[in-house]
């Protein structure tokens, strides 16, 4: 299989996993079941599932209002993506 696409395949199961983990804590909280860490919604942006998270954020209206977690999401997505954009760049 090509190099590319499976990037592209773990990228889209990263994405999925992370979408359904933000889902899965929207829940929780509702229901005052055990959390999901901040720590682990943000690595899972920052190891690459950013666009599902912010989608999450969105749709589930979760996290949005929290301006400490937001602050680091914010981070996170910029740590992911400058190293591509230097790469771009060189």
């Amino acid at each position: 299989m090509n190099p590319v696409a499976i990037a592209v395949a773990a990228l889209a199961c990263l994405n999925l996993a992370t979408y359904v983990t933000y889902a899965r804590d929207k829940s929780a909280a509702r229901q005052g079941r055990r959390r999901t860490p901040e720590a682990t919604l943000l690595l899972l942006g920052l190891l690459g599932g950013w666009p599902a998270a912010l989608l999450a954020q969105q749709r589930l209206r979760h996290k949005t209002a929290k301006t400490s977690f937001q602050v680091k999401f914010w981070l996170t997505v910029v740590a992911n993506v400058t190293p591509t954009v230097l790469y771009l760049q060189a």
